[in-house]
């Protein structure tokens, strides 16, 4: 699972490290990113455009907008298969920027919140997919949801889940909206490489999702 990230590189390097238009974002650094706020998603539609998503996917055909906030994530093994995501994944990818997530470790009957990001602490993209959900009233709203896999070496320890980073050289394909063969899809959807991350506790401020500010991705202690 992927329920709390960060997104703390500001405007100008994310555009030059990912290339997109942004018009008119009005754009923060985030600490805490919790389910059913705005994400910071890319996509492509002939040239690469940056947008403010809901995290939590709804369906088009949702009646109501709360399904989405059990929809943050999409299980790899079966993503080209549920009726929810399989869709999607042939024709509404996009990229959930981030540079760090956390996780909760379990040890023994307490849990204590993990941060785990880049060596490089260069900010990455999450494979999502995305909708977008017409309302009664006539709202529109897109939304999305991040894509996870099995864990790797790294995150074993900590969680048996972990988002899906794209390597940078995927990240053209996964965007590439004429590629709609799940088979030419799915073999992305794997664990980034242990060496290139690293994991480390920070203090229990993360817990509540109101909490967005600096110290939540501090090193515990």
């Amino acid at each position: 699972m992927c329920g709390r990230f960060s997104l703390t590189a500001n405007l100008n390097n994310l555009q030059a490290r990912f290339d997109f238009e942004g018009r008119d974002l009005v754009y923060r650094l985030r600490y805490n990113v919790a389910p059913t706020q705005a994400v910071l998603a890319v996509v492509n539609d002939g040239r690469n455009r940056a947008e403010f998503m809901r995290w939590g996917l709804i369906p088009f055909w949702a009646k109501d907008p709360g399904v989405g906030s059990r929809m943050i994530n999409a299980r790899a093994e079966t993503v080209a298969k549920k009726p929810s995501f399989r869709q999607a994944l042939r024709q509404r990818r996009c990229l959930v920027l981030a540079d760090g997530f956390f996780e909760w470790k379990r040890e023994g009957t307490k849990k204590f919140p993990m941060y785990i990001t880049a060596r490089s602490r260069e900010p990455f993209g999450m494979a999502g997919l995305f909708e977008t959900w017409k309302a009664p009233s006539g709202e529109t709203v897109r939304s999305c949801a991040i894509i996870t896999t099995g864990p790797n070496s790294l995150m074993e320890p900590i969680h048996d889940r972990m988002p899906v980073i794209l390597p940078r050289d995927a990240e053209a394909t996964w965007l590439d909206l004429s590629i709609g063969d799940a088979g030419a899809l799915t073999p992305l959807l794997v664990p980034y490489p242990a060496g290139e991350m690293e994991a480390y506790p920070v203090s229990t401020l993360v817990n509540p999702p109101k909490n967005d500010f600096p110290e939540c991705i501090l090193p515990a202690g």
